[in-house]
């Protein structure tokens, strides 16, 4: 049988409805009037039981409209008209008309036409409706498919994803071992009290792996899979959501056991509180239903309901308690080893070349998530497939993580001679600054060749290891390194310009979170007065903010911070006073050949003198430019 029946006797139905409505609406009067003949017509006129003629040319009928007859006690009053054909050479008929005072027109010119389109406007609208949902529901349910569920159905034998597939998150996935042994064998668990989590809900940074998380889930318990979007619920019409909620379930419990799998879960359900009066009505009563659901389904059966998101802080507090989403399990981005181990998989698609070290590209790779990760060795696989190599090269991959991080080369992008030397100036100021710094992150490349969309040059940084604490020393270093660049342009040409917005934009955030956030002002105190929600990343209670409290303490916060941001700033100029010569010899160099890295940039940061403690440092004496070298 075929799943798909044509539908051309749909359409053929709907043009005979049309058809058949345009032909009622052009003789709803035709069907009324009384025929008869010229001669009768002209003795009612005669008679003074006509009161209006109407005189209709092109069709050459004559119609009259008869006086109505008294009505009986009761009864409505009938008003009934008579029609005949007209005759051309009676030139009589008027001349009747007028003595007996009766009224004549001739009829509109096709007036049936407003009548035929009020009848087929709506017809009209409702075909151009049905047209659009059929195009929406490919299978052909017609309008059942507002409140059926959108799912994607994975049947038994799998989703082809196994935990072999999942790298970098051994955490998480130890964690979700447990729900395939729930799936797998619930009598383990069910012999001795216990129950399975009805709801796990993966948190993490887009492109961590959450969705594949889920289906290796799947795969390893060799069960159905349900999966769906949060978006897909919410629709224009009331009620479609909770339909749609209704329906999925009711298919779960039909596939048990199974994994229903919903992305984005922020998307509907987000908190109800969040947004005041007059939110989404229909995402609420998505989300109430919900709620219901995964209150009203028996685990027992093996249904598992698996959710992501990426802002749990926004969730309602209703669908994180017990009961509901049990088990909450962060996919945070890799460390090392986890790179390294996600760039093994993503590798065995790609011919690398035999140098090639895994390692070495994931210590260049700080801060990237598995998504990332793969994005970056595609991009390197384009690159060695533009210069027709027959391996992907180590100076692919580098050029792939300056695409990923910076953004593409601007090849058309050419700066002018006095803008090179204030960009080379300002990025070797950078450099210089993060060098004398002690603990910051070493320099990895500095380049003046465009990049992206504002970057002119930029400064990269390689951290030695994954950091997961900031000393309050190590936050004024970068404080300081940004500071690097707007120092070498008021030191150097006796002017600034806006190249240094996004670092004082860094900076500022890092001041501010160090005196309102991280408790690192004597001044302040160890007070949190960061504007942060009322709730935690898992939407539980947490601490209340929002203010800076009294407007002396808004005041004192503010001088702490531009206290810190101009210590930092003067700290910067001090580093570059002291290594002047440096920064001359480093940045004509850079000039030069627009790109300096390796053996020939560590030559000049080698010799940069380390800069004293924050508080402790001394203030240095700007050489001028005709003494540089002497």
């Amino acid at each position: 049988m075929n799943p798909n029946p044509p539908r051309w006797p749909a359409y053929v139905g709907i043009l005979i409805l049309i058809g058949l409505v345009g032909w009622l609406a052009m003789v709803p009067y035709q069907l009324a009037a009384k025929d008869v003949t010229w001669t009768e017509f002209k003795e009612l006129v005669d008679q003074g039981e006509i009161e209006k003629v109407t005189i209709n040319a092109e069709t050459g009928v004559v119609t009259g409209a008869r006086i109505a007859e008294p009505a009986k006690e009761g009864e409505l009053q009938l008003k009934r008209e008579v029609r005949t054909n007209l005759v051309a050479v009676d030139e009589t008929f008027v001349p009747l008309l007028e003595s007996k005072g009766v009224a004549y027109q001739a009829a509109a010119k096709s007036g049936c036409e407003g009548s035929l389109l009020l009848f087929l406007f709506p017809i009209a609208i409702v075909v151009m409706f049905w047209v659009m949902m059929s195009r929406r529901d490919p299978g052909g349910r017609g309008m059942a498919a507002f409140g059926r569920s959108s799912a994607q159905l994975v049947p038994e034998e799998g989703t082809g994803v196994t935990f072999d597939d999942v790298a970098g998150v051994e955490e998480a996935a130890e964690e979700l071992r447990e729900v395939v042994s729930f799936l797998k064998t619930p009598e383990k668990f069910t012999a001795l009290g216990g129950r399975p989590p009805k709801g796990v809900l993966l948190v993490g940074p887009p492109g961590t792996g959450k969705t594949l998380l889920a289906r290796a889930v799947a795969g390893e318990a060799e069960v159905a899979f349900f999966s769906i979007s949060g978006s897909n619920f919410v629709e224009m019409f009331v009620g479609v959501g909770a339909a749609r909620v209704r329906d999925l379930f009711k298919n779960a419990v039909e596939h048990a056991p199974c994994i229903v799998f919903i992305d984005e879960l922020d998307a509907v359900g987000r908190s109800r509180s969040v947004g005041g009066p007059g939110g989404n009505e229909e995402r609420e009563q998505t989300l109430n239903q919900l709620l219901v659901e995964m209150d009203g389904f028996d685990n027992r059966r093996g249904i598992i309901v698996m959710a992501a998101t990426n802002r749990p802080e926004i969730l309602d507090p209703a669908l994180l308690r017990p009961g509901r989403f049990d088990r909450q399990v962060v996919v945070d981005r890799p460390g090392l080893d986890g790179r390294r181990q996600i760039l093994e998989v993503h590798g065995k698609k790609l011919v690398l070349s035999e140098e090639m070290d895994l390692l070495e590209i994931a210590k260049l790779t700080p801060g990237f998530a598995g998504a990332d990760l793969a994005n970056m060795l595609n991009e390197a696989a384009i690159l060695a497939a533009r210069r027709d190599g027959s391996s992907v090269d180590m100076p692919d991959i580098k050029e792939a993580i300056e695409r990923t991080v910076v953004g593409l080369e601007k090849k058309t992008l050419r700066l002018s001679d006095k803008e090179k030397r204030i960009v080379a100036y300002h990025e070797c100021g950078h450099a210089i600054a993060g060098a004398a710094s002690p603990g910051s992150d070493p320099v990895q490349r500095i380049s003046i060749i465009p990049r992206g969309i504002a970057a002119l040059g930029y400064t990269s940084y390689l951290p030695e290891e994954d950091r997961h604490l900031n000393t309050k020393a190590g936050l004024l270093n970068r404080i300081t390194m940004a500071f690097g660049g707007r120092a070498a342009e008021e030191l150097v040409f006796g002017d600034v310009t806006n190249g240094a917005s996004d670092d004082i934009r860094r900076a500022s955030e890092i001041a501010r979170k160090m005196v309102t956030e991280f408790g690192m002002s004597k001044r302040i105190g160890c007070v949190n007065y960061g504007k942060s929600d009322s709730r935690s990343a898992f939407g539980f209670p947490g601490v209340a903010g929002g203010t800076h409290g009294s407007p002396d303490t808004a005041e004192a916060i503010e001088a702490e911070i531009r206290r810190i941001l101009d210590g930092c700033h003067q700290r910067a100029i001090d580093i570059l006073i002291s290594n002047r010569v440096i920064l001359e010899e480093m940045s004509m160099r850079l000039i030069e050949v627009e790109v300096l890295d390796g053996e020939e940039m560590q030559g000049f940061l080698t010799r940069v003198q380390a800069a004293e403690s924050w508080e402790d440092r001394p203030t240095a004496e700007w050489i001028p430019a005709e003494q540089v070298g002497k």
